[in-house]
C-alpha cells in the first residue's frame, strides 16, 4: 500500500472528525430506532412505556456520541494542524488591554 492512500479507519476517522454533528445525530436516530425495535420485542409493556425507555436509551446514547465527539475534538486539537484552525477566525487584536 502507497503512503498516500488512506485505510479505511483513517477515512472513517476523517469522515467523523469532519462531520461530529451528523454522526451525533445518525447515533441517535439508530439509537432509538433500535430500542423501539427492541422494547415492542416485549409484549407486557405499554406502548408509553415503550417509547419512554426508547427516549432514556437513545438520550444515552446521544451523551456518550457528544462525549465521544468531544475526545476527538480534544485529541485533534492537540495532535494535528487543527490546532491552528481556530485563532485564524479571532481578530487577536481586539482584545488587546487597554492602558
Amino acid at each position: 500500500m502507497e503512503g498516500s492512500q488512506k485505510s479505511t479507519f483513517q477515512y472513517a476517522r476523517e469522515w467523523i472528525s469532519d462531520n461530529k454533528l451528523r454522526t451525533v445525530g445518525s447515533l441517535w436516530l439508530s439509537g432509538i430506532t433500535g430500542s423501539v425495535a427492541y422494547n415492542w420485542s416485549k409484549p407486557n409493556m405499554k406502548t408509553s412505556v415503550r417509547l419512554i425507555h426508547a427516549r432514556l436509551h437513545a438520550q444515552a446514547l446521544t451523551l456518550a456520541a457528544l462525549a465521544g465527539a468531544a475526545a476527538v475534538e480534544y485529541y485533534d486539537h492537540k495532535t494535528t494542524k487543527n490546532a491552528e484552525r481556530y485563532p485564524r477566525f479571532i481578530n487577536m487584536n481586539s482584545f488587546e488591554q487597554k492602558k
